[in-house]
């Protein structure tokens, strides 16, 4: 028994819980989702069509050489940068419980 403890009063430490805790997989979360939603909402890459023109000096060099768009890009990028973030939290979390 401590000093300042009575009998049968215990003094537990309850843990601390860190707002990062709870801040980083809700960032993680969100991230996904902000992704998903530019990418499938950019979806549509508008395939196009170029023409040779041998006499012209002119190159025409395309947006990309994937077939889907700049924003979809975008938005899968977001998405796996918020699965790394979920991922790397996930991790911390396992590693510290043993």
């Amino acid at each position: 028994m401590g000093d300042n403890n009575t009998f049968g009063e215990h003094s537990t430490p309850q843990p601390v819980r860190k707002p990062a805790a709870v801040v980083v997989p809700l960032l993680g979360l969100l991230a996904v989702v902000v992704g998903l939603i530019v990418a499938w909402s950019n979806r549509d890459a508008g395939f196009g069509w170029f023409a040779y023109a041998p006499l012209s000096n002119a190159s025409f060099p395309g947006n990309g050489v994937a077939m889907v768009s700049q924003g979809t890009q975008i938005g899968l990028l977001v998405t796996a940068l918020g699965l790394l973030v979920l991922a790397f939290w996930a991790g911390l979390l396992i590693g510290r419980r043993r």
